[in-house]
């Protein structure tokens, strides 16, 4: 099989995301151009080929930055264990280290007015408001967020259903306040917009599903709002396996990163507050 049918095969691969695939193509591209001008196959790769790789995208010449570096190696990772097996796909960290990046959380009072500050009049309004507390109360990914169906809110059993990155799927609890909105958007809203049969819980103006980019209309950031949600259960007492449980993250270590912004609250608190500080 040529490189670029296999990687073909893999991006075909229903368990990719649609953001994943098409980030993978662009840097799988790149693998399949460099494994070219060597005369490399995809079946002849094995740690020193990747070491090699790794290594031109790490020279001053290619002035890529340690995070763009960390996600090509992690696409070839992916498509080679997806392509040759997990076996031929070394564990070593191959990426340079990244510096710790701190998820910019907003403060309960934060959150408020930014809550508040979404809406507007009409069905529309009362949509937007439904949209950002639902991600708020249920630390939802902007995708994770459209792709919500009307079956996916269980107001009995006070649940959300949410289709996650890669097919997974988590249920999240749902809070009295996004309860509370959703279930008059549905009663005094979508009704409104609803054109014909859709199952879609969110609505566009013209009765068809929203996409995430009417969610970044309303807020540029709105994964502001997620880091939110775990930072406040953390500083809450919640422990980091119910966060990753609830953020559907595959790995602890992806959750721990909360616990660094919480450590650093807690700093901010103590240097304010101790007499010896």
């Amino acid at each position: 099989m040529t490189t670029a049918a296999a990687i073909d095969r893999f991006l075909a691969s229903p368990a990719l995301a649609d953001a994943t695939r098409t980030a993978y193509g662009a840097d799988l591209r790149g693998f399949a151009d460099w494994l070219e001008v060597r005369g490399i196959g995809v079946e002849d790769v094995d740690v020193r080929v990747l070491v090699d790789y790794a290594s031109e995208l790490g020279r001053a010449r290619n002035g890529l930055a340690p995070a763009t570096i960390a996600r090509r190696l992690a696409a070839v990772r992916s498509f080679l264990r997806y392509t040759l097996g997990p076996t031929r796909v070394p564990d070593a960290a191959l990426a340079p280290k990244r510096p710790q990046r701190l998820p910019e959380a907003p403060r309960p009072a934060e959150v408020d007015a930014i809550l508040d500050g979404v809406g507007g009049n009409g069905a529309l309004g009362l949509r937007n408001r439904a949209l950002v507390e639902l991600v708020y109360s249920a630390g939802l990914r902007s995708a994770e967020a459209v792709a919500l169906d009307l079956a996916d809110v269980d107001f009995e059993q006070e649940l959300v259903h949410v289709r996650g990155k890669g097919g997974k799927e988590r249920m999240v609890p749902l809070g009295e306040e996004a309860a509370h909105v959703v279930a008059r958007y549905l009663r005094d809203a979508r009704p409104e917009l609803a054109r014909g049969a859709n199952d879609a819980l969110f609505l566009s103006a013209r009765g068809r599903r929203l996409d995430t980019s009417t969610l970044r209309r309303l807020l540029p950031h709105p994964h502001r709002l997620r880091h939110s949600f775990a930072t406040h259960l953390l500083e809450g007492g919640a422990d980091l396996r119910t966060i990753q449980e609830l953020l559907g993250h595959s790995s602890l270590s992806t959750t721990q990163v909360y616990s660094h912004v919480s450590a650093k609250r807690l700093r901010k608190v103590y240097d304010r507050s101790h007499p010896r500080s």
